[in-house]
């Protein structure tokens, strides 16, 4: 069975060209890809990465009921300026929610052991005037807590009077591995490796396939939001397909905000929607386990102006310029274990042969430095601790004319250019 959007909010409309990007967006490189330049320079690891050593061997996702690359009826830009009339009730989880009215509903997946189900708050924001509905999620990943935040912030800030289309904010996705601190389900799966899901599968893949049904496919858009793994931290940015003109749109409306061009790896909810014909984002920001406020008002900024860009708000928001645009990345590894040091932050700005960090080992004193191959900008990087040879340190977002040469790495540090984008990346968290 094919999963398809559902019905538009407004009226069909004749499609119009979605407006270029942002020209302040070229100083980096230009919107549009062709296959060669987007390549990814990811290093890929699957699902294991981060696993227990007692933990079963992964299955990878199950199959599903397929997707398919749906169009939208009306360009996401356009959506606003074609609804006309007046709002209409909003129907999700067996409840009504009639125009200009906040609720907040559950959406139960499955059930624990006990046999007692798992209710998950969903809050809705249907608003007065027509428009396009758009999803915010958090904590698909159990130990992310920076995107729970930035949900509950933007979601009690809507005026419903004033809100042009509905607003759905799911805070915490995984409520199972919330609970026990995790990243995964209490089997050890990723959440989000399963989408769209399959209802006669396992945990993951029922979870997966219910949310996805019951509450990503009532959605005309979709910010997903993550921060890093594993004790790795991410600088704010977006993950994103920029070949999707209703995803572009999604980017530009995000204001100073850096923008990672990426395909979804297969069984991401952001794989699954975007094939399904809702358009979708990811937003990176921070590390796990803890809040950290710099990111999370980050985020509500950026959703906030992605609102008023989209026309669903008219607060007016003035954010600076644009950031870079990246269409290449690369994570840096160390080769060698030892107490990692970095002499970067998140953000900086490095040149090929830069110092990124040093590892010292803790019995003999002997240390190793860590170069950059690559010039361009620190968006991800582990936190100080203690490393293993092979662990991915410094994730680079590498400038558009940069060319990689050998002679910038030593023994000290690997780095992947030439991997597939297949595989789940195991320091970028989505």
């Amino acid at each position: 069975m094919n999963i398809l959007r559902r019905p538009a909010r407004y009226p069909l409309a004749v499609i119009v060209a979605l407006a270029c990007a942002n020209p302040a967006f070229a100083s980096e490189a230009a919107v549009a890809i062709n296959p060669e330049d987007a390549e990814q320079l990811e290093d890929t690891t699957p699902e294991l990465a981060g696993r227990s050593a007692e933990s079963p061997e992964p299955t990878g996702p199950e199959p599903a009921d397929a997707a398919v690359d749906a169009e939208p009826e009306v360009p996401l830009a356009d959506a606003v300026t074609a609804a006309h009339g007046l709002a209409e009730p909003m129907e999700l989880l067996g409840a009504r929610i009639p125009p200009g009215t906040y609720q907040r509903l559950s959406w139960s997946a499955t059930e624990l052991f006990e046999g007692v189900p798992v209710s998950t708050p969903v809050l809705v924001v249907n608003g007065k005037l027509p428009g396009p509905t758009l999803c915010l999620t958090a904590a698909v990943h159990g130990d992310e807590l920076n995107g729970i935040e930035v949900v509950r912030r933007v979601m009690h800030d809507l005026d419903p009077k004033k809100l042009s289309g509905a607003v759905i904010g799911v805070p915490i996705v995984n409520l199972q591995g919330f609970r026990r601190g995790s990243r995964y389900l209490p089997d050890r799966r990723d959440l989000n490796r399963y989408f769209p899901g399959n209802p006669n599968g396992s945990a993951a893949s029922r979870i997966a396939h219910s949310f996805f049904n019951e509450v990503v496919n009532n959605c005309d858009a979709l910010v997903d939001m993550h921060t890093g793994s594993f004790e790795r931290a991410n600088l704010p940015q977006l993950r994103a397909d920029l070949r999707n003109p209703d995803v572009l749109t999604l980017t530009q409306g995000f204001g100073a905000t850096v923008i990672l061009h990426s395909d979804p790896a297969t069984g991401t909810l952001r794989y699954a929607a975007t094939r399904a014909g809702v358009p979708a984002v990811t937003l990176e920001a921070g590390g796990p386990s803890e809040l950290e406020l710099k990111e999370v008002k980050h985020g509500v900024k950026g959703i906030e102006t992605l609102l008023n860009t989209l026309g669903m708000v008219k607060k007016r928001r003035m954010w600076g310029e644009p950031e870079p645009v990246y269409y290449r990345s690369s994570w840096v590894r160390a080769n060698r274990g030892g107490i990692l040091l970095a002499d970067v932050s998140l953000g900086s700005t490095v040149r090929q042969g830069d110092l990124l960090g040093t590892i010292t080992d803790p019995m003999n004193n002997a240390s190793t430095k860590i170069y950059s191959p690559f010039t361009g900008r620190i968006i991800g990087m582990a936190r100080n601790q203690v490393v293993m040879p092979g662990f991915a340190a410094f994730h680079v977002g590498i400038q558009a004319d940069d060319e990689v040469t050998s002679e910038a790495t030593t023994d000290a540090v690997a780095h992947d250019q030439d991997t597939s984008n297949d595989d789940y990346v195991d320091g970028m968290s989505e």
